[in-house]
């Protein structure tokens, strides 16, 4: 890991972001950010994880709240409220973020959609009441934060949770750091992106650190999805009094069969 900053927690010019943002929703779609979160999401909505009989809820007859903690461009909830329409599954997002320049970018690229609401939150402190959302979910957020700031926000998306917590997020391996390093020299020139996509992969957490810093937080793991490039991953938690873990939660290969429908 590094002590080196992103140009993205630094001031921000609307324009050089508005790209960067753009890049981003362009990596999620096209290197299966967006897809890891989904299949996590389904994993613990059905209770198709290590704990089959623990979050499971009638998809079909009522609507999945979730709350997206620094939500970016809101491209992810956008995405996932897409495939939840075209399935006839119900899902409601709250995406939060603390810069409100990136909030305004959000509200540019998402218009008006009913089923998303995007709010401004301070910290790691969540204004929400305790599992006022069935899932809590963060998507490159804890890179961002030292150790005891990420346990910090963990503990609070387990407090607000119900079923469970997401954490979508990339690989500190020198492959991913590689590839983000070619990969923005080929695609864009915008200079948040260049320069904040490998040093985000520096910064990064290995899934065993990510486990860890969420046993302090109370959550134990019950799945893990890897991005077909290896370079990503999410993570399933659930409260950890909700029952004892297995040793190792299982690699899902795929969502067909945790599905609805």
């Amino acid at each position: 890991m590094t002590d080196r900053a992103e140009y993205l927690d630094g001031p921000l010019e609307h324009d050089v972001l508005e790209a960067n943002l753009r890049d981003l929703a362009r990596f999620n779609r096209w290197l299966g950010g967006v897809a890891l979160t989904r299949r996590a999401l389904v994993a613990l909505a059905t209770g198709f994880h290590s704990m089959p009989r623990i979050g499971r809820i009638d998809w079909r007859s009522r609507t999945l709240r979730l709350l997206d903690v620094g939500t970016g461009a809101a491209d992810i909830p956008d995405a996932l409220l897409s495939w939840t329409q075209r399935r006839g599954l119900r899902l409601s997002v709250e995406a939060v973020d603390e810069r409100h320049e990136i909030l305004d970018v959000a509200y540019e690229r998402v218009g008006d959609r009913p089923e998303l609401r995007l709010e401004h939150t301070t910290g790691d402190q969540l204004a929400y009441a305790s599992r006022s959302f069935d899932v809590v979910h963060a998507s490159l957020v804890l890179h961002h934060l030292e150790p005891g700031a990420a346990v910090r926000l963990l503990r609070e998306m387990a407090r607000t949770a119900d079923l469970g917590v997401i954490v979508n997020d990339l690989d500190r391996r020198r492959l991913a750091w590689l590839g983000a390093w070619a990969l923005t020299r080929v695609i864009t020139r915008n200079r948040y992106t260049r320069h904040d996509a490998p040093l985000s992969v520096r910064r990064a957490y290995r899934p065993t650190e990510v486990a860890q810093l969420a046993t302090q937080a109370g959550l134990v793991e019950v799945a893990r999805f890897r991005g077909f490039l290896g370079h990503r991953y999410a993570m399933a938690f659930v409260h950890a009094g909700a029952r004892p873990p297995r040793e190792t939660p299982p690699e899902a290969r795929g969502e067909a069969s945790a599905a609805p429908g």
